[in-house]
């Protein structure tokens, strides 16, 4: 959301959604993780409605899909299961709104393509959600393949597929057990404080968004953001986007250890100036850097509990995670849950 590069991956943890049409007008969402069957009608005028739950998302989506104008010759039911951890920070709700969205497109002969379903996920998190989400989320989800992370330029959504090739090291993803809702974190605070960056910015300069702006110009720039909060939410974003570049530069050339390297300030400066980590993101990291085998780590998602994750190498992953484990029990009372995984495909059809 503020013009920036993102180099995400897929990862082989999915959601899986299971559709057809009914003879009547009637939907119903069920899911094996939470009990109880959610109905609605095709006809209904979607609106957000606490209670509904997991259902919003898929409900904001058909908002959108019938106010472009796609016609629903019936309603449909779905039976969901997920493996992937809920409000984890590894996009569980962008898996939600995409995969649904490709799962009715699919049922009913829309067509939609992937960029689009990645934007009306987006829309959906904007409209219906009210989480003032980015994009990118939902386009690894949307565009995905195994063995490739994304080059994506959030502000023209180019984007170009690098090869993941991570040899002997395997991607650990780490689980706070802190449950977090993105719409309850301050996610939506963060993007105002970027936005009031710009604002300033702009007084003295033709920027169309922060990421325009290199470090040198930021350092140039900073002594008008008199808000010392403002200048440290502004100078994150600027020197991820530079961040950004350096580790698709090093996974290209096989340098792992410096990719492991540029996680590390990633996730030192989202503590440190970004400040949406916390106690228990902060001591996986901790943890994580200091054990056998780790490369590099970082905090995913909105932050604020959560997941992180960190490079390890397959010989040590078990031993990495007896360190881990118990040292953050030690120091939070929480019990984390780990599970090594590779590259996947994003959204398809089974």
């Amino acid at each position: 959301y503020n013009g920036g590069k993102g180099f995400p991956a897929a990862i082989d943890k999915y959601l899986y959604i299971g559709i057809r049409k009914r003879t009547d007008r009637k939907i119903v969402y069920n899911d094996l993780r939470f009990p109880g069957e959610r109905a609605f009608t095709i006809d209904d005028a979607f609106a957000y409605n606490k209670d509904d739950d997991y259902a919003n998302y898929l409900n904001g989506i058909l908002k959108i899909m019938k106010d472009e104008g796609y016609a629903f010759d019936s309603g449909f039911e779905i039976l969901m299961f997920s493996t992937i951890p809920a409000g984890g920070g590894v996009s569980s709700s962008a898996a939600l709104e995409v995969g649904f969205a490709y799962a009715v497109s699919e049922l009913f002969g829309f067509g939609i393509d992937r960029v689009t379903i990645a934007k009306m996920g987006q829309q959906s998190e904007h409209e219906f959600m009210n989480v003032k989400c980015g994009i990118m989320d939902q386009f690894i989800i949307a565009t995905g393949k195994k063995d490739n992370a994304i080059m994506l330029d959030t502000e023209t959504l180019e984007y170009r597929y690098v090869p993941l090739e991570l040899g002997d090291y395997r991607i650990v993803v780490m689980n706070t057990n802190k449950k977090r809702q993105l719409a309850d974190s301050k996610y939506n605070e963060r993007r105002a404080e970027c936005e009031r960056g710009l604002a300033i910015l702009q007084g003295h300069t033709n920027l169309k968004s922060l990421c325009e702006m290199d470090s040198f110009e930021f350092e140039k720039r900073a002594p008008s953001l008199i808000d010392p909060v403002i200048r440290k939410r502004v100078k994150h974003c600027v020197y991820e986007n530079e961040r950004v570049n350096k580790a698709v530069a090093a996974l290209e050339k096989g340098d792992l250890e410096k990719l492991g390297k540029l996680l590390c300030e990633s996730h030192e400066s989202l503590r440190d100036d970004y400040e949406v980590t916390g106690i228990e993101l902060d001591t996986l990291y901790t943890e994580a850097v200091q054990a056998k085998g780790c490369i590099g780590a970082r905090m995913t998602g909105a932050g604020f509990g959560g997941c992180a994750i960190a490079i390890v190498h397959k010989d040590a992953v078990k031993e990495f995670i007896a360190e881990v484990k118990p040292a953050y029990a030690a120091k939070t009372g929480l019990d984390a849950s780990f599970f090594a995984c590779e590259s996947g495909d994003g959204v398809n059809l089974l």
